[in-house]
């Protein structure tokens, strides 16, 4: 069993939560003391860079380490990117910064942190939180008052900033990050886009010289991702802020970087070094990454003006000329002059929407028009406040005015958030349930299995799996009882692009077998590569409804990487590139 520094078994401290965060209350000869600046092994460091030496770390109930022997020098002010599959260690790496890693989660430990001079072993979360500001996956979790500017004071409060530098430094942080707004907003009001902004600014109003951001823009429009994305650009150049952070839409990110860490998953070494040097080492790329290394662009394209220089050098054959629609099914989700709001505020106002067997409609827009009330409209978890929603398959019936377990006999609805669905010890346990309450045998069906690269995981407590791998067990979940209605909300949120695609393809063969799927989604590559329609919200009501590659090929905020650099409506994949067109 590795050891922390005082010499006692990490494992044996004991976990609590905290209104400010996690740390941990040790039991008995578990305490630590505060790290003394005159240690040998810092003070030549102090304030230079964050140094993991040897770093090993394994959970608990873990076999092989997460981390295993991890050297690694962060320079100060950089902009650190860290990618990789899903459950491959890039939480755990970023909770190793403030310490949450090991205190909250307890484990086999070895090896030493310096962050900027603290060790974060020793002085944990809460010693760390001046330094360091840490905005997880699950922005539910920092949640700690009920209004959004409350909640953006509440850390200075614990901190004794006095009341004059609070206001100043909220009026900040709200323009920084364009809430202004819902700056009186409940936050349980909120989409879920709208949360993990306020969750991050909550975290800036503390000014930390360390930002950790694990997936910030997994839930944000395409709009807003790139408005906090270049925020954070602006606090690491124009103030020199540290900024470590994850994601798996490399698209948005990866020109910001200035280094990446990819960790491979597959019991590799993780790779450190330079985005053209790392990208050119890896799989899991960019779709524009992914078409240069195709084509044999040099040096690799990190933006689309970068990329535009190689296209007059480059001949893309194409077969001038759309595919043929397909023929549609019989209609089975009927939605007529919805009218929706939230104290006092309408989000739907006469939105209308027609779903047929064996087709895929992607629901679009920013965070907080409207996309998830709607699903849950659908599936009859809200009651419109007028107009009405039919479901027509195995019969007509009204969704919210039958009981949920007759709708559910039709329908399977995937939320957003993956764990509010998890009961169980196990994801094995969570399908089966599903599977019984139809009556069918528990065994999860081996489609599903495949799909999903749900093997893996079968065994292990939903609550404790990566973002991606509590995406897929949820959709499992869910999807095993094989419904003729599937209603998805943000189905790729935390899924790697080997994910996606699986998914893509289980989605797509579902449609082939004449499933009817309504998707609330901001991934515009899952759209491209599998939806039919797109429906766009704004403001209330429909503004777009058509075929999806039109649709996304005149919009701006909503194409695909590479369709915004062909703007070519035969051409928004990558394999529509390579192959000649749609």
């Amino acid at each position: 069993m590795g050891e922390s520094r005082t010499g006692t078994p990490v494992s044996e401290c004991v976990r609590v939560r905290n209104p400010v965060g996690a740390g941990i209350v040790p039991p008995g000869k578990c305490t630590v003391p505060l790290l003394l600046s005159a240690d040998p092994r810092i003070s030549s460091r102090l304030h230079a860079l964050i140094k993991f030496d040897v770093v090993s770390y394994a959970y608990p109930d873990g076999g092989r380490p997460v981390l295993d022997d991890l050297s690694l020098e962060i320079p100060k002010g950089s902009f650190v990117l860290v990618v990789g599959p899903s459950g491959a260690g890039k939480s755990t790496f970023l909770r190793t910064i403030n310490g949450l890693v090991p205190h909250f989660y307890g484990g086999r430990w070895s090896g030493h942190i310096s962050v900027y001079g603290r060790d974060p072993v020793s002085l944990g979360p809460e010693g760390m939180a001046s330094l360091v500001g840490f905005v997880g996956q699950d922005p539910e979790a920092h949640f700690v008052s009920e209004v959004v500017e409350e909640d953006m004071a509440f850390g200075m409060e614990n901190f004794g900033v006095p009341p004059a530098t609070m206001r100043r430094r909220v009026e900040e942080v709200l323009d920084e990050m364009g809430l202004a707004h819902l700056r009186r907003r409940r936050i349980d009001t909120l989409s879920g886009g709208e949360k993990q902004r306020t969750a991050i600014a909550s975290v800036l109003t503390l000014h930390p010289s360390i930002l950790v951001l694990d997936e910030p823009t997994s839930q944000i429009d395409p709009q807003g991702a790139e408005e906090v994305l270049t925020s954070l650009r602006h606090l690491n150049e124009d103030l020199g802020l540290t900024i470590v952070l994850s994601e798996h839409r490399l698209e948005r990110v990866v020109q910001y970087a200035d280094y990446i860490l990819a960790f491979p998953g597959d019991g590799g070494r993780p790779i450190w070094g330079r985005p053209r040097d790392v990208l050119k080492q890896i799989d899991l790329t960019p779709p524009l990454v992914s078409l240069a290394k195709a084509l044999g662009w040099e040096p690799i394209p990190l933006t689309l003006e970068e990329a535009r220089q190689f296209l007059r050098h480059t001949k893309v054959r194409s077969r001038n000329g759309h595919s043929e629609g397909q023929s549609l099914g019989e209609t089975v989700v009927r939605a007529e002059g919805i009218r929706f709001g939230y104290n006092g505020r309408m989000v739907l106002d006469g939105v209308s929407l027609e779903v047929h067997s064996g087709e895929m409609v992607a629901l679009m827009g920013r965070n907080g028009v409207g996309k998830t009330t709607l699903l849950r409209l659908l599936v009859g978890v809200l009651t419109p406040q007028g107009g009405e929603v039919r479901l027509l398959a195995g019969g007509e019936i009204s969704p919210h005015s039958v009981p949920l377990e007759k709708v559910v006999r039709h329908v399977g609805y995937v939320p957003q958030d993956p764990t509010a669905i998890f009961f169980a010890d196990t994801v094995a346990e969570e399908v089966a349930f599903t599977r019984s309450q139809h009556r069918l045998p528990p065994d999860v069906p081996e489609a599903l299995e495949k799909a999903l690269s749900l093997r893996p995981i079968l065994e292990r407590y939903p609550r404790d799996l990566s973002g991606g791998e509590k995406q897929r067990a949820a959709i499992g979940a869910m999807l095993a009882a094989d419904p003729e209605i599937i209603l998805l909300d943000e189905p790729t949120r935390g899924m790697d692009y080997r994910a996606k695609e699986s998914l893509a393809r289980f989605l797509l063969a579902e449609k082939r077998r004449g499933r009817a799927i309504v998707m609330a989604t901001h991934d515009t590559e899952l759209v491209a590569r599998c939806a039919d329609r797109v429906v766009i919200l704004e403001d209330g009501h429909v503004v777009a409804d058509g075929p999806a590659r039109e649709v996304l090929s005149d919009s701006l905020a909503f194409s695909t990487q590479v369709g915004r650099l062909f703007r070519d409506p035969n051409f928004l994949t990558v394999d529509s590139v390579l192959t000649g067109g749609v």
